[in-house]
């Protein structure tokens, strides 16, 4: 089957586009120029650029097949046949060619879909568990993968055809246990058979990310980054342990750095195969890793780099070769008081205000290998912002006659350049209202409130500090009062008063407030949390599940999404806006929507194919929230729709602190 691109619909091998929204599943925008090329392309006929699905393939041989399914296992372990009349799945796509090299433009499966970009060695060649690498291009990129369609069959508790299929090579097994915890660190697996002793895995291609080693090597990286990346190995290291992968992390050439400079792995290293090596005695056993093989990696990327190390970090580096710091918890504990140590001091009163504050950053526990856990060990580094860009956009919907929404959106950006500091100083004031009351009600109100909100904070706020709650408390207050002075002066009653929702987003530097009345929403989006929903409806329905009302019985009341506040119908003692405060500790997408966009869980239902790719420095968020604005005109378009994307880019704060 094909799977949509935009909305995930599945349709039949053979449809040009898709049956559910009309996409075409022959041909694809290119990223750069956004002219239309085939989907199997590698490149853009018009500008050259890359547009195709490139995939990172492991091919390695074998002297043992995954074990078989045994009769004495558990009968809900087992794999059984299918109750439908689905075709068999397997996870062989074709015999291997093995006895020749196959050139570039050849393909690695008979069905033509994955085509070779590098030359493949003869595979009759290969030494057991000699592995080799190749890219390969998807000429069928929207067809599900038959590893994919197995482990989804798996997932929703279906059947599967035959035994045949649970012949999963054992290369692809670590990559499909950290797959469901949504590790970034981790690449993705795509596809994977066995045939024979030849085993194949498709992975994302990470071939071109920049090396960790050259990034080490450069003379802006300092220590307390460095120290940054140690404590990601940490990370790592107890995420791979009960998968026997900890190898991953000692191999220089396989320490990479996605786009945010986070550290990452090209592929996964299973130690079993890794310690087999040639310095090894024949038959003799390989001995297990230890934190001292973590820290002889981390000097050997000193070594490499031609780094000075500072004191405390030669001190500990010593530790660990002696033994003297046996678990991670220990090894983290002591990274954390470097890093408080390496805090820059702020001599230079002149600079405390631009200095971002520390920011509390999570490490996986050493027990919680499937992700950051409420109790895990924390760590103090001061982060910031690096970057803050914005795009708005409003549309009447499919159903309604004018729109009734408003938006405001001021961001401010300076760059502050010292000596001895350096930083970017960021100010963001998003405003959204849903307005109601009809034509010259509905839009009079949200449109007031916006100018209303506006010409406070050009006001009020003028230090580079965010505004207290008492004053984004008062701001709220007095667009409502503005609204309802027209009321009042117009003798509007009833239905006929006009109001409006809010949504109001303001940053400063890595700190938010956010405060909000109605049903208007924020949402923020970040790699580790997902999409998470930040304010709570002001209406009836969650009105009364916080009395502790059931929620199947709160919206089972006929008045259950009327509202319970909004800005103008009714006068300042009646008005109570929720106002949050937080955090920005890692990039974030942040989200303002008009109920027109975020009924039916839109954003719920497609925010990883919608949200999650603008995190990307080179997502086009104009582009982003338009196609957003389709998708609701799509799914709902009953009412106007506006949404309001941020995207907040943090570092580690790495300016000041004393050179290693």
């Amino acid at each position: 089957m094909l799977i949509c691109p935009q909305c995930k619909f599945e349709n039949s091998n053979t449809n040009k586009f898709c049956q559910n929204c009309g996409t075409s599943l022959t041909q694809k925008d290119c990223p750069k120029c956004n002219s239309a090329v085939d989907v199997n392309a590698e490149r853009c006929h018009n500008c050259g650029a890359e547009c195709g699905t490139i995939w990172w393939a492991i091919i390695a041989k074998e002297e043992t097949f995954v074990e078989e399914v045994k009769e004495s296992e558990p009968e809900d372990q087992k794999i059984k046949s299918l109750e439908d009349d689905s075709p068999p799945i397997s996870l062989s796509p074709s015999p291997l060619i093995t006895s020749s090299e196959l050139p570039v433009g050849s393909y690695l499966d008979s069905q033509e879909r994955y085509q070779l970009l590098d030359p493949l060695p003869a595979l009759s060649e290969l030494a057991p568990h000699m592995e080799v690498y190749v890219r390969v291009l998807d000429c069928q990129p929207y067809q599900v993968s038959p590893l994919l369609a197995i482990l989804r069959n798996q997932q929703n508790n279906l059947i599967l055809p035959s035994t045949e299929a649970a012949r999963i090579p054992s290369l692809a097994k670590p990559y499909i246990a950290l797959q469901a915890g949504a590790h970034s660190e981790i690449p993705s697996i795509h596809d994977a058979w066995q045939e024979n002793e030849i085993q194949v895995v498709l992975i994302e291609n990470r071939s071109h990310w920049q090396h960790l080693v050259e990034l080490w090597q450069d003379d802006t990286s300092s220590s307390l980054q460095i120290l940054h990346w140690f404590y990601q190995m940490t990370q790592l290291w107890a995420l791979l342990e009960p998968l026997n992968c900890r190898q991953s992390l000692l191999e220089l050439s396989n320490l990479r750095l996605d786009e945010d400079q986070t550290l990452a792995l090209q592929e996964l290293y299973v130690e079993k195969h890794r310690n087999n090596s040639a310095e090894l005695p024949e038959n003799a056993e390989a001995q297990p890793l230890t934190i001292q093989d973590l820290g002889r990696i981390w000097q050997a990327l000193f070594r490499q780099s031609q780094r000075t190390q500072s004191g405390s970090v030669i001190h500990l580096l010593g530790e660990i070769e002696l033994g003297k710091i046996e678990t991670i918890a220990q090894l983290r504990s002591r990274l954390e008081a470097i890093a408080i140590e390496l805090q820059p001091p702020t001599t230079d009163p002149t600079l405390e205000e631009h200095t971002p504050s520390p920011t509390i950053l999570q490490l996986d526990d050493t027990e919680n290998t499937a992700g950051i856990g409420d109790d895990a060990p924390t760590v103090l580094l001061p982060m910031q912002l690096i970057s803050l860009e914005d795009a708005g956009h409003t549309d009447v919907g499919r159903q309604r006659q004018h729109n009734e929404d408003f938006f405001g959106v001021e961001t401010k950006i300076n760059k502050l350049e010292l000596p001895k500091n350096r930083a970017l100083q960021a100010r963001g004031l998003y405003i959204l209202c849903d307005g109601m009351g009809g034509h010259a009600g509905g839009e009079v109100a949200s449109e007031l409130a916006v100018t209303t909100l506006r010409q406070y904070f050009q006001q009020h706020w003028l230090s580079n500090q965010l505004p207290t709650k008492d004053s984004i408390a008062e701001a709220v207050v007095l667009a409502n009062q503005a609204i309802y002075d027209v009321n009042q002066q117009d003798a509007r009653s009833g239905v006929g008063r006009m109001g409006t929702t809010l949504v109001m987003l303001l940053i400063q530097d890595t700190q938010a407030a956010v405060a909000h009345v109605g049903d208007s929403r924020l949402y923020k989006l970040t790699r580790k949390e997902k999409l998470k929903q930040i304010t709570v409806d002001h209406e009836v329905g969650q009105r009364e599940i916080a009395r502790g009302v059931e929620p199947s019985l709160a919206y089972a009341r006929p008045d259950a999404y009327q509202l319970t506040q909004a800005l103008g119908p009714r006068g300042e003692n009646l008005i109570h806006p929720d106002v949050q405060f937080f955090e920005i500790n890692q990039d974030t997408l942040f989200i303002l929507a008009s109920d027109g966009l975020s009924d039916n869980d839109l954003l719920e239902t497609h925010f990883s194919t919608k949200l999650e790719p603008l995190l990307s420095y080179g997502a086009n968020l104009e582009r982003g929230v338009r196609e957003l604005i389709d998708l609701a005109n799509q799914h709902n378009g009953h009412d106007n729709i506006t949404a309001i994307l941020i995207r907040a880019k943090v570092r580690p704060y790495v300016e000041g602190q004393k050179n290693g």
